[in-house]
């Protein structure tokens, strides 16, 4: 039986390891051919030689991502352990998006997150999809605050159908602003992150970042703007047609949405499933699948979408 030497440099061995050493245990759990011991800030690995090479190989990485980010819990250590990917190898890819709120750094942090930033590098528009938690949304605002800083582009739009799921807007309270306010929470929560509130107030009083339901992108032309519709799903035929071509000269668009949480009407096409079959293939359009392995949410939201992907599967 070979063994395995391995020193954490700069790292607190409690805080890697995590309570009562849950995130230890956790590896252990992936590695169960390997013996590991953990004394303090070495960890002693027994075991055959080509098992300790793989296991450094993603210990290391479990090590660069904490060193990343300043934190490593289930959802990050499961992702790190079941992808080929390395964490840290690229510069660009995991390299911090916008300098947010209070020092906050927003980065990609799974490997379809690090496939958007990608793809928008080399298409004009891109479709996102999966389930809640996957943070299809929150790296498409990122991508968009990124290129308004940059001056890549001139304004920021975001938009989502008004669609009811389960409530009717029309008894909701207050003006049409106010009944509209709900539907767009998530876009303003993502901005309050990136943006101070001042300044974001300031864009929002210019004009420089819309928010607005999809009804008031009718007619217009989107040009030296990064436009993102949310929760597309929700668009019908007509909606979506209507979006996708009001691209303008220097535009850049993603759309994001999750096909197993449909609110429209029954027999009501989704303008979304129909899109991802008409544009498959077209050059300039990238696609992007969330899974599971993405949720950043509480370590419950990946067994959830688990549990109802097998009831809708039967």
């Amino acid at each position: 039986m070979n063994e395995r030497i391995i020193e954490l440099e700069q790292v607190s061995p409690n805080e890697f390891f995590g309570p009562h050493n849950s995130n230890l245990e956790l590896i252990k759990k992936s590695f169960p051919k390997l013996k590991i011991v953990a004394r303090g800030n070495r960890v002693r690995i027994y075991g055959e030689s080509v098992m300790l090479d793989e296991f450094e190989k993603k210990f290391n990485s479990l090590v660069n991502y904490f060193h990343r980010y300043n934190k490593l819990d289930d959802n990050s250590i499961e992702r790190i352990l079941s992808t080929e990917v390395q964490h840290g190898n690229s510069k660009d890819s995991d390299g911090v998006l916008v300098h947010g709120v209070s020092g906050r750094l927003i980065k990609a942090q799974s490997v379809n997150q690090r496939k958007m930033v990608d793809i928008m590098k080399t298409n004009d528009m891109m479709f996102a999809i999966g389930p809640a938690g996957t943070g299809k949304t929150y790296t498409a605002v990122a991508l968009a605050v990124k290129a308004l800083k940059e001056r890549e582009v001139r304004r920021i739009i975001l938009t989502r159908p008004a669609v009811e799921s389960g409530e009717n807007l029309g008894f909701l309270p207050g003006d049409l602003k106010e009944k509209l306010d709900p539907y767009m929470q998530p876009l303003y929560d993502a901005l309050r992150d990136m943006i101070p509130y001042e300044k974001l107030e300031s864009f929002i009083e210019k004009g420089t970042i819309q928010i607005a339901p999809l009804a008031f992108m009718r007619g217009r032309t989107l040009d030296s703007a990064f436009v993102i519709l949310d929760e597309a799903q929700n668009t019908t035929h007509n909606q979506m047609k209507m979006f996708l071509t009001r691209m303008g000269k220097n535009a850049k668009f993603i759309i994001t949405g999750d096909p197993g949480q449909i609110d429209l009407p029954r027999r009501q096409i989704s303008g979304l499933k129909e899109s991802l079959l008409a544009l498959k293939g077209l050059k300039g359009v990238g696609f992007v699948h969330l899974d599971e392995k993405d949720v950043i949410r509480h370590k419950l939201v990946k067994q959830i979408i688990n549990a109802y992907k097998n009831i809708e599967t039967d």
